[in-house]
């Protein structure tokens, strides 16, 4: 099947899960993961009409970004782990970081973006990185992430209070695959119980986002509540 009549069916049935749920489709966005295709490909779903791209590591990101530069409103998201001396190529190339999991990796990032919005001179506004908190809600060795309430809400209050050039907007997971549906979606409502405590603590403004879901279970994620589903092989086909 061509990425179109894929991107057809993918939203499809994000948009029937976000109906089962109660909710508007419109609530849940689509982050195509490209990571490890050409640019051809991109192209392909470009022509298809996506344009909200999800990317595992920096300088591949910045291949394609360049890449593409002339296309219009493309939204870059970094959805994999962020390395500390990665953070300087984000102002200006991500839109969205949804791997923030230690208040050393936030001040890197804010310190960055912050010198970034000096340089380009651009209103205040405008200059701000979206950042989710990733939780890890396996408890997985092999996956970054925070695995505590305590440390979430600290790490939370110290971007919000500490992280000028960084806005909040919520919370990203990767649940253990093969759990089966109860078990997945077990954990996607922890991350959404999560992020209420977060936002009865902190305020409801910003707080917002959920990146629940890939390709394997991106409609048990809309049914609890994601705001963001990140689907790759579905989309472009298996690496």
């Amino acid at each position: 099947m061509s990425f179109a009549e894929n991107f057809a069916q993918i939203q499809e049935r994000m948009h029937d899960a976000a109906r089962r749920a109660g909710r508007s489709p419109e609530e849940v966005r689509l982050i195509a993961v490209s990571k490890t295709k050409p640019v051809s490909q991109l192209e392909e779903a470009i022509a298809a009409g996506q344009r909200v791209f999800g990317e595992n590591r920096v300088q591949e990101a910045l291949e394609k970004r360049e890449a593409l530069r002339s296309v219009p409103e493309m939204e870059w998201h970094l959805i994999g782990h962020l390395q500390k001396n990665k953070a300087k190529f984000c102002p200006g190339n991500f839109q969205w970081v949804h791997s923030i999991d230690s208040e050393d990796l936030a001040r890197r990032l804010h310190e960055r973006t912050a010198a970034w919005a000096a340089a380009s001179e651009l209103p205040a506004e405008e200059s701000l990185l979206n950042v989710l908190i990733q939780l890890n809600i396996s408890d997985e060795e092999s996956k970054s992430g925070l695995q505590e309430d305590a440390a979430l809400r600290s790490l939370a209050e110290f971007i919000t209070t500490s992280c000028p050039s960084l806005r909040l907007r919520g919370l990203m997971c990767i649940p253990a695959p093969d759990l089966g549906e109860l078990r997945t979606r077990q954990a996607f409502a922890q991350v959404r119980e999560a992020l209420e405590q977060l936002r009865s603590q902190l305020g409801p403004e910003g707080l917002t986002e959920l990146s629940m879901g890939m390709t394997a279970d991106f409609e048990w994620a809309v049914l609890e509540g994601s705001t963001m589903v990140r689907v790759g092989s579905a989309l472009f086909g298996a690496r």
